[in-house]
C-alpha cells in the first residue's frame, strides 16, 4: 500500500532520473520517481494510480505535473496537479498554477501563479427523518 494511515505516502522510490541527465519528452511513472536532473516534458502517473514524486533541490521540470503525491524542492515551470498532498519545500520554485487537496508549504518556497485548492468531492447525503411516536 502506497499510502500510510496518516495520509503520506512510504519514502519508497522505484525510478530515478540522476543529476546532469536532462529527457525530453513525457514520462509516464508508477509507484515513486525522484527527479534530480532535467525533464523537458510532462510528467503524470499512469491511470488513477497513487504516485509519488519528488523534485529535488536541482532538478527542473518544465511541463506539467499530474500526480497524487508531490514533493518540491527544485524548479517547476508549469501547471502542477496534486491530487492528494503538495509538500513545497524552501527552495522550490514554481511558475505555474498549482491545484492541490492538501498542501504543505515551507517558509522560503515561491509560486508564481495561482493556488487552487481542489478538496474531495463531497458525498451526497441522504438523509432520513425518524418519526416520532
Amino acid at each position: 500500500m502506497l499510502f500510510k494511515k496518516s495520509g503520506k505516502p512510504q519514502s519508497r522510490i522505484d525510478s530515478l532520473i540522476g543529476a546532469g541527465t536532462v529527457i525530453a519528452g513525457d514520462i509516464q511513472f508508477v509507484g515513486g520517481l525522484r527527479i534530480d536532473g532535467e525533464v523537458k516534458g510532462n510528467v503524470h502517473v499512469v491511470g488513477d494510480q497513487p504516485g509519488t514524486l519528488v523534485v529535488s533541490e536541482h532538478a527542473r521540470v518544465e511541463g506539467e505535473i499530474t500526480v497524487s503525491h508531490l514533493v518540491i524542492n527544485g524548479t517547476v515551470i508549469g501547471p502542477v496537479h496534486a491530487m492528494e498532498f503538495l509538500e513545497l519545500q524552501p527552495k522550490a520554485r514554481v511558475t505555474g498554477d498549482v491545484e492541490y487537496n492538501t498542501v504543505e508549504m515551507h517558509l522560503g518556497a515561491v509560486v508564481q501563479g495561482r493556488l487552487v485548492h481542489q478538496g474531495v468531492p463531497a458525498k451526497s447525503v441522504e438523509l432520513k427523518l425518524a418519526s416520532s411516536n
